[in-house]
């Protein structure tokens, strides 16, 4: 009976109304129950910096779609964008664009000759216009994670990225990060440097070293944006997110600028990075152990007429009763330290360039010497 009378008063009343708004007080009024506004004010002065620093990077970077990797359209009839998508920053009013190698991966597994598509670019030109232009592939460096396009875009619409060092930055001191993380077109983020020197391991699957770690929130798409300081210069280009899940976790990972400037500028004129090196072949980390070589780089062979044999290195042979007489080992470059091949190959691709000169530690049986050698370029 009761269901009764409350339905006849619901679907009967005259002026029906949701039965949810019998719940409600007919007692009150919209004015008494809505709270006063207060304005907004001013900014304060640290998220008035922020914001400018935004406003004027945010035409600076660009959003990267892998041309291989096509949106689908699922049994549901939602388009599912694929994951390889990412960032870039404007390099230059030339048009090449700086992004991350694995943003583009799927496409450089194919090989693409350069010049060849690999990418659409998305170059934001007002607020909520973007223009989409063909990315060519101009050159690209696994080893560091990084990659160069070029897109023939007006130059009014390009405006390059101001790259800033990254040789001097403390840990503590305040970053934001501009990308896409999740299709989120020009998302920003703010942190701090939480780590200096680390080790990355990036998506390319390669250990890149000097990286720089921070708190700023990087999720998928965030790749190939860049790490700013507070002054609003590009400080690195991120590249990876320390996470179980997928997600930020609070551990990010960016390519330091110190490297993107000394790789984009030979992508751009070479169509790969140009590596120092000592034009000599050297054992194996795993062999030189077998030869009891716990430390240094052991050399196997020495090409006639190189700059190494020049400069008196001494390879690894068999003496006249077939015994093994163990080469050159070198221990050190100028002031660094050297245990292995591994690391004597980081230490001249981080720190030197073709045509430098440098001085090797030896260990040449029980003597310790010093060979000044020019570096060549690594094949």
């Amino acid at each position: 009976m009761l269901f009764t009378s409350m339905a006849m008063y619901f679907w009967g009343h005259p002026s029906w109304v949701p039965a949810a708004h019998a719940l409600g007080d007919p007692t009150v009024t919209i004015e008494e129950v809505t709270p006063p506004i207060y304005p907004s004010g001013k900014l304060f002065p640290t998220e008035e910096r922020i914001v400018n620093l935004f406003a004027r990077n945010t035409y600076s970077v660009v959003n990267i779609f892998d041309v291989t990797l096509r949106p689908q359209l699922n049994m549901t009839g939602v388009i599912e964008v694929p994951e390889g998508n990412g960032s870039g920053v404007v390099w230059d009013r030339l048009g090449h664009i700086v992004t991350n190698y694995h943003v583009v991966g799927n496409a450089l597994s194919r090989n693409p000759s350069p010049g060849k598509v690999v990418a659409r670019v998305n170059i934001l030109v007002s607020e909520g216009l973007q223009k989409s232009f063909e990315g060519k592939l101009v050159g690209a460096d696994r080893l560091k994670d990084l990659a160069v396009l070029k897109v023939e875009a007006p130059m009014d619409i390009l405006r390059p990225i101001n790259v800033g060092t990254s040789s001097v930055l403390k840990v503590g001191q305040r970053c934001l990060a501009i990308g896409n993380p999740f299709g989120f077109d020009h998302t920003l983020t703010v942190g701090v440097i939480s780590g200096l020197s680390r080790e990355i391991f990036s998506q390319a699957g390669v250990t890149i070293s000097g990286g720089i770690q921070t708190d700023a929130a990087i999720n998928p798409g965030n790749s190939g944006g860049p790490l700013l300081d507070s002054k609003g210069n590009m400080i690195g280009i991120n590249t990876a997110i320390f996470t179980q899940t997928g997600t930020s976790a609070g551990v990010g990972f960016a390519i330091p600028s110190s490297t993107v400037l000394k790789v984009v500028p030979q992508l751009i004129q070479f169509g790969k990075a140009i590596r120092a090196g000592l034009n000599l072949e050297l054992a194996p980390d795993p062999v030189a152990n077998q030869l009891n070589v716990r430390n240094g780089a052991l050399v196997l062979q020495v090409p006639a007429n190189s700059l190494a044999a020049k400069a008196g290195l001494l390879p690894t042979r068999r003496g006249f009763a077939g015994n093994l007489i163990l080469g050159d080992i070198i221990v050190g470059v100028d002031n660094h330290p050297v245990k292995n091949k591994a690391e004597l190959s980081k230490v001249l691709d981080d720190d030197y360039s073709v045509g430098d000169r440098v001085l090797l530690k030896i260990q040449r049986g029980d003597e310790r010497l010093e060979l000044p050698i020019i570096l060549e370029q690594a094949s």
